[in-house]
């Protein structure tokens, strides 16, 4: 049974936290700087003061009990606050100077970050950027276990404990070969989608799912074509050798159609789209530095691109 006057340690929880997300205890120990015996006797340690098992360990893995994973969001949320707290007394309390861990989603990270990376030194000069592109369930799960701090994503999230910031609305473009005959209209209606053989990306993209869910709006059941692809880039090169269309967002426009073998249509108003937005972990306390960031990568992509900016992203 647990001891009720017992008070976790800040090392203890510090040892859970890191374990759970290196899965190692040696990677696990050198990012904490202490020797594996001690993170292992802190480890101990906070097990034993709340009578539950936190981490197995075999001679090949290291994974989290199911105790373990009810009690690791509660764990980040401390060790997260914590970190808050000696930055505010350090004098360093904007999380906007010094290193932020930004995941991005392969179907915006081409086409947004040369800008953004170009355009936050002279916007936020003490910002470090580092930078993870993954998809949204792994990027969302990174967010959890603390190996990141924010993600740029579509929206809704819909994820227990995160926290989502809106930032831009960007439209979807019907992507053609040249010479199509639906190539360069300006007001295609999304019924015709029935009628296209509709390239799709792999499972677990969420251009994916928003594809068919514009179908799914305009009542129809679209001609799935043969091919699937694992990034936006290599559905594009299949539309240019005439194996089908797909939908690419507002932002990947310029750079897809750079070389003159993609044409592009636009469908009709309302036009189907997605929002864009920044989301992050509600527990970490930093709402207003990331609506900063956030705006400020609106406005940013917004000199590249015809997207619309979020209320919730206009600098107050």
């Amino acid at each position: 049974m647990p001891d009720k006057t017992y008070q976790p340690s800040l090392a203890g929880l510090r040892a859970f936290v890191t374990l759970a997300r290196k899965h190692h205890f040696g990677s696990a120990a050198n990012e904490l700087g202490i020797s594996q015996p001690s993170l292992s006797q802190a480890l101990a340690a906070l097990e034993a003061g709340l009578g539950r098992k936190l981490i197995e360990r075999t001679t090949r893995r290291v994974f989290l009990t199911p105790e373990g994973q009810t009690l690791l969001p509660k764990a980040i949320a401390v060790t997260d606050a914590a970190d808050d707290f000696l930055s505010a007394a350090a004098g360093a309390d904007d999380p906007l100077s010094g290193a932020v861990r930004l995941g991005v989603i392969p179907t915006v990270a081409p086409y947004i970050l040369p800008r953004m990376l170009r355009g936050l030194p002279a916007r936020l000069p003490g910002l470090e950027l580092r930078v993870v592109e993954d998809q949204t369930a792994r990027l969302l799960t990174a967010l959890r276990e603390g190996s990141l701090d924010v993600a740029v994503l579509a929206l809704p999230a819909e994820a227990g404990g995160i926290a989502e910031i809106p930032m831009y609305d960007e439209d979807f473009v019907l992507a053609l070969p040249v010479g199509h005959p639906l190539a360069g209209r300006k007001r295609v209606d999304p019924s015709t989608l029935a009628d296209l053989p509709l390239l799709l990306l792999d499972e677990g993209h969420c251009l994916r799912d928003q594809a068919l869910e514009v179908c799914r709006l305009a009542g129809v059941s679209p001609d799935l074509g043969h091919t699937r692809a694992a990034s936006l880039a290599t559905a594009v090169q299949c539309v240019e050798g005439g194996l089908g269309v797909t939908l690419i967002p507002e932002t990947a426009v310029d750079s897809e159609t750079a070389a003159g073998e993609l044409a592009i249509a636009r469908f009709t108003a309302p036009r189907p789209g997605r929002r864009i937005g920044l989301v992050y972990r509600a527990s970490s306390g930093r709402d207003e530095p990331y609506r900063r960031l956030a705006a400020v990568i609106a406005a940013l992509v917004e000199e590249i691109a015809p997207v619309r900016i979020a209320a919730q992203a206009i600098p107050v």
